[in-house]
């Protein structure tokens, strides 16, 4: 099994990228969505969340309400890093479990880890290899506005929580430039499947 870390920007199109991977053939593990079991209500983190941040951050269904949640953690790194410290120990069991469950049923399997902050957290070493998704400022703003309701200050405020994507870029094994057309993006992506497959 081949465990590739993908990792990006903020809307820098990885969701593109990971569906182009697993119709060649790759497993994903979505850690976004290890992330939202985790915060759903029975979950791992969810009780901790309540308690660390007040019943104002539920919506009325008692679910807990993301939006809400970030107005509070990125305007203050110190209340991120309590959210990331409850958070992220159950999303790290969710992706060895997940990795497990695979290794027993398709051994050799590529998987892509779509870890949006596989840096920040200090995973990167549990990848085989990374690849970096690039994509210049002014189209990730514009894909955040239309896909996520989220405005440039918002976008600035979060993107300055992450470490820088040049630091990023460089500790990739590859890049996909994800600023030119779509026919470009599938050339990249069969160069670069082809050549982790070879490995």
């Amino acid at each position: 099994m081949l465990n590739v870390g993908l990792t990006g920007g903020i809307a820098s199109g990885k969701s593109t990228v990971v569906r182009m991977l697993a119709g060649k053939g790759a497993v994903v593990i979505d850690h976004d969505r290890l992330a939202h079991l985790a915060y759903e209500p029975g979950g791992p983190s969810y009780g901790a969340i309540v308690a660390g941040f007040g019943r104002e951050v539920l919506a009325p269904d008692g679910k807990i309400d993301r939006k809400k949640l970030g107005a509070i953690v990125f305007k203050d790194p110190g209340r991120l890093k309590d959210l990331n410290d409850i958070v992220h120990p159950a999303v790290l069991l969710g992706w060895k479990k997940k990795l497990a469950d695979i290794e027993g049923q398709k051994p050799g399997a590529v998987v892509i880890s779509d870890v949006p902050l596989l840096i920040e957290v200090g995973w990167a070493d549990r990848c085989d290899r990374i690849v970096f998704v690039q994509c210049d400022p002014a189209r990730r703003i514009k894909r955040a506005r239309r896909e996520r309701a989220m405005d440039e200050r918002d976008f600035k405020n979060r993107e300055n929580f992450q470490i820088s994507l040049d630091t990023k870029a460089a500790l990739a094994d590859n890049t996909i430039d994800n600023n030119s057309d779509f026919s470009t993006l599938v050339r990249q992506i069969d160069l670069i499947f082809s050549e982790i497959t070879k490995k």
